[in-house]
C-alpha cells in the first residue's frame, strides 16, 4: 500500500509539472504574438502619420502617382513579414508543444512497460502469451502514433514551405503591379 501511495504522489508530481511546462509554452506563445501585434501596430501608426505627411506635402497629380507607387508596396512586404512573423510563433509554439507530447508519451510507454514487466514476473503461469500479446499491442500502438508524429512532422514542412513560397510570391506579384503602373 505504502508504495502504491507513493507512486501516485510521483505522478500527480509529473502530472503538475508536465502542465506547468504545457502553460509555459502557451505563454510564450502568447506572448511572442502579443509582441508582434504590438510592433505592427506601433509600425502601422508611425506609417501612417509618415504617408498622410507626404500626402499633405504633394503639389501636383504626378507626384500623387508617383507618391501612390512608393507607398503601396512597403505596405505590402510589411503585411507579408508580419503574416509570415505571426505564422512563424504559431509554427514555434506548436512545435514545442509536439515536443512536450512525445516526451510525455515516451514517459507513458516507459511506465507501462515498467508496468507489464512486474506483471509479467507476478502473473501465474500459463500467461506468457496474454502477456506477449499484451507487449505486441503495446508496440503496434507504439508504431502508429510515431507514424502519425511523423506524417504530421511532413505535413507541418510542406505547410512552412507552402506559407513561404505564397509569401514570396505575393511580394514578386506586388513588385510587378507596382512597376506596371508607374
Amino acid at each position: 500500500m505504502y508504495q502504491a501511495s507513493e507512486q501516485l504522489m510521483a505522478l500527480n508530481k509529473a502530472q503538475l509539472e508536465a502542465a506547468a511546462r504545457f502553460a509555459g509554452v502557451a505563454l510564450q506563445g502568447a506572448e511572442k504574438m502579443l509582441e508582434l501585434q504590438f510592433q505592427a501596430a506601433k509600425n502601422a501608426f508611425a506609417d501612417g502619420i509618415e504617408n498622410a505627411r507626404a500626402l499633405a506635402a504633394v503639389k501636383d497629380l504626378q507626384e500623387l502617382a508617383a507618391l501612390k507607387d512608393n507607398l503601396a508596396q512597403p505596405t505590402i512586404e510589411k503585411a507579408t513579414a508580419y503574416a509570415k512573423s505571426m505564422y512563424d510563433a504559431a509554427v514555434d509554439t506548436q512545435a514545442q508543444f509536439g515536443r512536450l507530447i512525445e516526451q510525455q508519451v515516451a514517459e507513458f510507454n516507459k511506465q507501462v512497460v515498467t508496468l507489464v514487466d512486474r506483471l509479467s514476473q507476478d502473473a501465474p503461469a500459463g500467461s506468457e502469451v496474454g502477456i506477449t500479446a499484451l507487449k505486441s499491442g503495446i508496440a503496434a500502438v507504439n508504431a502508429a502514433y510515431d507514424n502519425l508524429a511523423k506524417l504530421t512532422k511532413q505535413f507541418a514542412e510542406t505547410a512552412q514551405a507552402n506559407i513561404e513560397s505564397a509569401g514570396k510570391q505575393a511580394a514578386n506579384e506586388a513588385k510587378k503591379a507596382t512597376k506596371k503602373g508607374a
